[in-house]
C-alpha cells in the first residue's frame, strides 16, 4: 500500500491521494518525496488535463506527522533546514504545476495542509470541514506554507489565524478565500465533476496559459508594458495551433478537437 496513490483516467482527470487514514493523513519526508514525484509525473505528462487533490479517510490531513516531528527535533539546524526545503519544493511544485488542481477537502485540514489547499487553484470543501495553523501551539511557525495562505486569504486575516491557532469552520475558510465553496457531503463529489466538465470542455493549452496569465499580472500596474504585454499574449494565442481550431469549432458550429462533453 502507497502513502500517497496516483491515478489517471482516460479522460486526462488525475487523482492524487493521500492515503494513511489510519494517522488523518499526516505527512512526512516519505510523503513528501513521493508527492514532488507526482507532482513532476503530472506535470510533464502532456495526457493529464488536470488535478485532484483528495484524501482517504475522514480527515484531509493533520498535518506534519508525529513521529515525523519527534525525529525533525533532534536534527542540526542545517539538517532542519534541508528537510524544510523539501517541504517548500513539495508546495511549490504544487502551486506552480502547469495544469489545473482541484483540492477536495473533507473533515480536519490542519498545519502544512492548509499549505496544500491554499496551493490548489481551486478548494472545495464539505461544511464539516474544520481548519487550523496550529503550528504556534507547538512553539513553530507556519513558514514555508506562509506564501501560499497569505496569498489566499489576505495578509490581515493570515496575521490573526497564525498567531491565534483557533479553528476555523469551512464556512469561515471559504468567507476568507481559503475554499472556492463549502458544500455538503454529499454533493463535494457532484460539485467538483461539475467543475471538471466545465474544464475539460476548454483548450488545455489555453487553460495552462490562464492560469499562468492570472498568477504573471497579479497585482502589476496597468501600465504601457502591461497592456503591451498581454496584447502580444492574446496575439500569439489566436495564431496557435488550438487557436484556430477553436475559433474554427465556434465560428463553424462544432464542437473542438479537445472537447469529448456531450453538450457544446
Amino acid at each position: 500500500m502507497h502513502n500517497v496513490e496516483l491515478d489517471i483516467a482516460v479522460n486526462g482527470v488525475a487523482k492524487v491521494t493521500l492515503n494513511r487514514p489510519d494517522v488523518h493523513n499526516a505527512f512526512d519526508d516519505e510523503v513528501i518525496a513521493s508527492l514532488i514525484d507526482i507532482f513532476e509525473q503530472i506535470e510533464n505528462n502532456d495526457n493529464v488535463r488536470l488535478m485532484i487533490l483528495q484524501a482517504r479517510g475522514k480527515s484531509f490531513s493533520a498535518g506534519a506527522d508525529l513521529n515525523w516531528m519527534k525525529k525533525m527535533a533532534d536534527y542540526s539546524l542545517d539538517e532542519n533546514k534541508g528537510d524544510a526545503a523539501q517541504l517548500a519544493t513539495m508546495l511549490n511544485k504544487l502551486y506552480r504545476l502547469n495544469k489545473p488542481t482541484i483540492a477536495r477537502v473533507q473533515g480536519a485540514a490542519f498545519g502544512g495542509a492548509v499549505g496544500l489547499v491554499a496551493c490548489c487553484d481551486i478548494a472545495i470543501g464539505s461544511k464539516l470541514s474544520k481548519f487550523c495553523l496550529s503550528e504556534v501551539k507547538l512553539g513553530l511557525i507556519p513558514a514555508t506554507i506562509s506564501p501560499y495562505v497569505v496569498n489566499a486569504i489576505g495578509l490581515r486575516e493570515a496575521k490573526r489565524l497564525f498567531m491565534t491557532a483557533e479553528v476555523i469552520s469551512s464556512r469561515r475558510a471559504r468567507r476568507l478565500g481559503l475554499l472556492n465553496e463549502a458544500v455538503s457531503e454529499q454533493d463535494l463529489d457532484t460539485t467538483i465533476d461539475e467543475i471538471i466538465k466545465n474544464i475539460l470542455k476548454n483548450g488545455p493549452v489555453a487553460v495552462s496559459l490562464a492560469k499562468q496569465l492570472a498568477c504573471d499580472i497579479a497585482n502589476r500596474p496597468i501600465d504601457d508594458a502591461l497592456i503591451d504585454e498581454t496584447s502580444e499574449l492574446i496575439a500569439n494565442v489566436r495564431v496557435s495551433k488550438e487557436g484556430q481550431e477553436g475559433l474554427s469549432a465556434f465560428l463553424n458550429k462544432r464542437k473542438a478537437n479537445w472537447n469529448t462533453s456531450d453538450d457544446q
